[in-house]
């Protein structure tokens, strides 16, 4: 034994006879991870938080939270003399003055739009294939947790540089608002500092924005990955795979090889698009100024949807008891994005009501198999995409020269009516493909060559398939089969265990078998 691994090893053991550690650290060391592809979205949005706490650290060094007026004199000469914010003005300071602050600016904005992208495909894919059901309803509240600081934490993220754009974006925050009933203008002088723009936000939400949310979100991804360890990973099925085993590789050393390679991978890829893709050039819009507005306006993409529904409310105002209530306010930007959220969190339980499944899940659905579910998601996906349609309005009605009103009569319309046909034409295709799934598993699959019955009749001749094509049919799943024999009491796949072509059936007998033209009947065709 090397002086190293006899140092390691005695330091190991002062610590296992102090904590107990070794049973704990075996385990975990033994615990298996699925390798589909699929799974990596949770990595991803994991990797990119990381990335944005270290970017954003580097970005604290420089930044100066403070509304407060300074006369601008760095080296970006079109701006060069005028009065600004301070925030606005070490903005451009890390943009044009500190080594590599331009880069590591762009680094943290591509990494929070990726962050963002992340967490909504893993939310779907979460939800397309039921891996929300009972025991992991808790996890996807917090999933949906996450999701609504990550808007917040965007929203405040964009506003600290106090440029145009951002306090244009502040100025309709600050409507939002006051469009609470009696209490609203109370809240918006407190985080104001006063009337709007105030003296105290930038500093406020850079508090928020650098250290609260940011805790928050630590504790929330750390109680959830505690979760998904406890609770073992849900996987999509396939042969050898139960509901009370998993299939893949352990921690060491696979996955965590696998993994530390592709957080290398995420920050090389967002490195990539900050050093050639632009991204919030604040120097083009200017320092904010409460009379001006900047044409084609638009927040991050995570935050368009609700900016569309905003735009295609019409003008409804209520004055009652000597208050104002804006409805064209209230009820897009307050009331229906908490519908949609409470609906979005509380879904597990709706559905495990409506269909009286009180069961524990740990195999995946194919989306296919579950129509109605999926149609609601395609369904709900069509009513954003509308709204985020519209929240570009202006910029689309300039680019393929078509008319605003054009636009937002169309999506006011279009909201109300494609979602619904969405649900129904989603659940026709997801009917249709059951349909073609049988067809295969009774009939076999299509060869194309026809034969004429002796009595004037043409069939088409039908191939079998094999056992694994039809069990790999009723799964997500499409690389080579694994076998039971590939795989150990606890799921882990041996070596050799994959195989890249399928060298024999489970069993002959489980091979659909389809009627075949008789020899006789063949001689007889080919005689006529």
């Amino acid at each position: 034994m090397t002086p190293v691994e006899k140092t390691i090893g005695n330091v190991a053991n002062f610590v296992d006879e102090r904590l107990g550690a070794a049973g704990w650290v075996k385990k975990s060391l033994n615990k298996v991870f699925p390798d589909h592809w699929s799974f990596m979205l949770g990595e991803v949005c994991m990797y990119s938080f990381v990335i944005l706490l270290l970017s954003g650290t580097f970005l604290t060094f420089w930044f100066d939270p403070s509304q407060r007026d300074v006369i601008y004199n760095g080296v970006y000469e079109p701006l060069k003399g005028l009065k600004m914010s301070a925030a606005y003005a070490s903005t451009l300071d890390i943009s044009f003055e500190v080594r590599g602050g331009l880069l590591m600016r762009q680094i943290h904005h591509w990494a929070a739009n990726i962050f963002m992208a992340a967490i909504v495909a893993h939310l779907l894919r979460v939800f397309f294939t039921g891996a929300f059901r009972k025991p992991r309803e808790f996890n996807w509240i917090l999933g949906i947790l996450l999701l609504t600081l990550g808007l917040v934490e965007g929203l405040f993220g964009y506003s600290l540089p106090d440029d145009l754009l951002s306090g244009t974006g502040l100025r309709i925050t600050s409507a939002i608002i006051q469009a609470l009933p009696i209490v609203g203008t109370y809240i918006s002088f407190f985080l104001f500092g006063g009337a709007f723009p105030g003296t105290g936000f930038i500093p406020r939400i850079f508090t928020l924005h650098i250290l609260i949310i940011p805790g928050i979100f630590l504790a929330v991804i750390t109680i959830h990955v505690m979760l998904v360890w406890y609770q073992k990973h849900t996987q999509f099925p396939g042969v050898g795979r139960t509901e009370k085993n998993v299939v893949g590789h352990p921690i060491l050393p696979v996955y965590m090889a696998k993994a530390g390679g592709f957080f290398f991978v995420v920050f090389g890829v967002i490195a990539f698009l900050s050093a050639v893709a632009s991204i919030n050039p604040i120097w083009l819009y200017g320092p904010y100024t409460p009379g001006q507005i900047s044409a084609g306006s638009q927040p991050d993409w995570y935050m368009g949807w609700l900016d569309g529904l905003v735009r295609m409310s019409p003008p409804l105002e209520t004055h009652a008891f000597g208050h104002t209530i804006s409805w064209n306010i209230l009820i897009p930007a307050l009331i229906v994005p908490g519908i949609v959220f409470t609906g979005m969190a509380l879904y597990p339980f709706i559905e495990s009501w409506i269909t009286g499944d009180k069961r524990e899940h740990h195999l995946l659905d194919r989306p296919r198999n579950v129509p109605n579910r999926t149609a609601l998601g395609v369904m709900s996906i069509t009513f954003v995409m509308v709204a985020l349609i519209n929240g570009g309005n202006d910029i689309l009605a300039t680019n393929f020269h078509l008319s605003i009103n054009q636009i937002m009569w169309f999506s006011r319309i279009g909201i109300l009516v494609l979602p619904p046909i969405a649900f129904v034409i989603t659940k026709r295709l997801c009917l249709s493909l059951q349909r073609a799934d049988r067809d295969l598993l009774l009939h076999g699959s299509e060869t194309g060559r026809l034969l004429r019955l002796p009595h004037g009749e043409f069939v088409e001749v039908h191939e079998p398939i094999s056992a694994e094509k039809a069990f790999l049919l009723q799964s997500h799943e499409q690389p080579a089969a694994l076998e039971l024999s590939d795989v150990d009491s606890r799921g882990v796949r041996r070596p050799g265990g994959i195989k890249n072509k399928v060298q024999r059936r489970l069993s002959k007998a489980h091979a659909v078998s389809v009627p075949k033209v008789s020899e006789q009947e063949l001689k007889e065709i080919e005689h006529h």
